[in-house]
């Protein structure tokens, strides 16, 4: 039986891992890059670095990671830290193309571009979410869980919303979403967002 907890630092490697075995729309992302680390120094240890209160994982019996939520309450705060403090640390790791081509170009830029300012959902909804689980916890509602931890402690914080990103290939995700209340909301070409309000 799996069961929830608070993030730890010793999970982080456990985040890497499972961060790219999830990162392709849902199915495992290993080897699609030349590291596979830039999966999880984009959209999972930073979160923990910046907000380990705001993290919670997935434990087997056994005592394995199989799946985690991380967030930040203050999206334009936590892009203003990702590009001041975080990412120059990786500049070197991951050098900035002239012109992104490739799909690895295309996602480091990302990391290169994040600033205040740059999510139109921010305002309304200023906190956002990355979940992602090993197809073995699924049908236990673990990901419900999980989400409903975090939206706790938003809502105890007194966050107003919540946003999220994903890929629209993901449908699953996006099912999962709409089954939890959550609304679409604007997003950029090639992308599918949602959101939640806590006020």
């Amino acid at each position: 039986m799996s069961r929830i907890r608070p993030y730890r630092p010793t999970d982080r490697a456990a985040l890497y891992e499972v961060c790219v075995r999830t990162a392709d729309a849902g199915a495992d992302a290993t080897g699609i890059f030349s590291d596979d680390s830039l999966w999880g120094d984009l959209f999972a240890v930073p979160y923990v670095e910046r907000h380990p209160d705001l993290a919670w994982v997935v434990e087997t019996e056994d005592e394995r990671v199989i799946g985690y939520i991380v967030a930040t309450d203050d999206t334009d705060a936590f892009a203003t830290w990702f590009r001041d403090q975080w990412w120059p640390g990786l500049r070197q790791r991951y050098p900035r193309a002239a012109e992104p081509k490739t799909r690895q170009e295309r996602m480091i830029e990302y990391g290169y571009l994040q600033a205040p300012g740059r999510d139109a959902n921010a305002a309304e909804y200023p906190a956002h979410l990355h979940i992602d689980l090993l197809p073995e916890t699924q049908g236990q509602g673990l990901g419900r869980a999980l989400i409903e931890t975090l939206f706790a402690e938003l809502s105890r914080r007194g966050v107003r919303g919540l946003h999220l990103g994903m890929d629209p290939k993901n449908t699953g995700a996006a099912a999962f979403y709409g089954r939890l209340g959550m609304t679409p909301l604007p997003a950029e070409p090639g992308g599918q967002s949602f959101g939640a309000r806590f006020d």
